[in-house]
């Protein structure tokens, strides 16, 4: 008779798995921003495999049809946010191979740091950020690159239907300039 021990079975009297506060925050910022983009009348999705994707926003007409373009959504949950001297500021780091992603995509990509402490999040739209920022070019940075949210970006109702608004504002240039072919 073959032995189950060292396949996957667990060391017996060792205790139960335990939920650490990583995931418990992790899930509470989702919640967090869920609660706006449903109370402004959207639908939203958690994206199940996280590539620099956690939620995809859609969003609706007065009328409830669905709009086109989506809005992306990366949640950061921290314990202990960092503030600068200012007290107005939140540094974060970001990987620059997320960036690669992030900033090549045409739709809004929104950034939200999320204090589990204070309950409370925050926005950066990262498009809009790095096309501000003189001089930046992705190709000269090393593994990663700080950005620097500001406090007054709450994520509220009407962030969302900022959010809502860019998305628009991409879709109005892209009118008439992308051609689809069939090869």
């Amino acid at each position: 008779m073959e032995s189950n021990e060292g396949v996957g079975c667990g060391v017996w009297g060792v205790g139960k798995k335990k939920r650490t506060r990583q995931p418990i925050i992790a899930d509470l910022s989702v919640n967090h921003v869920e609660r706006y983009v449903l109370s402004c009348g959207y639908s939203v999705e958690r994206v199940e495999y996280d590539y620099g994707i956690d939620l995809v926003i859609f969003t609706y007409s007065a009328s409830g049809e669905i709009e086109n373009g989506q809005i992306y959504v990366q949640l950061k949950a921290t314990d202990s946010l960092e503030v600068l001297a200012d007290r107005e500021t939140i540094p974060f780091s970001l990987k620059r191979s997320d960036l690669e992603l992030w900033l090549k995509e045409p739709m809004p990509y929104i950034l939200i740091v999320y204090d589990a402490q204070a309950d409370m999040a925050y926005w950066l739209y990262l498009q809009a950020y790095f096309e501000n920022q003189p001089g930046f070019d992705l190709s000269q940075i090393g593994e990663t690159a700080t950005v620097h949210l500001r406090k007054a970006n709450i994520v509220n109702q009407a962030a969302i239907r900022k959010f809502a608004e860019y998305k628009q504002d991409i879709l109005a240039q892209l009118q008439e300039v992308i051609r689809h072919h069939d090869s």
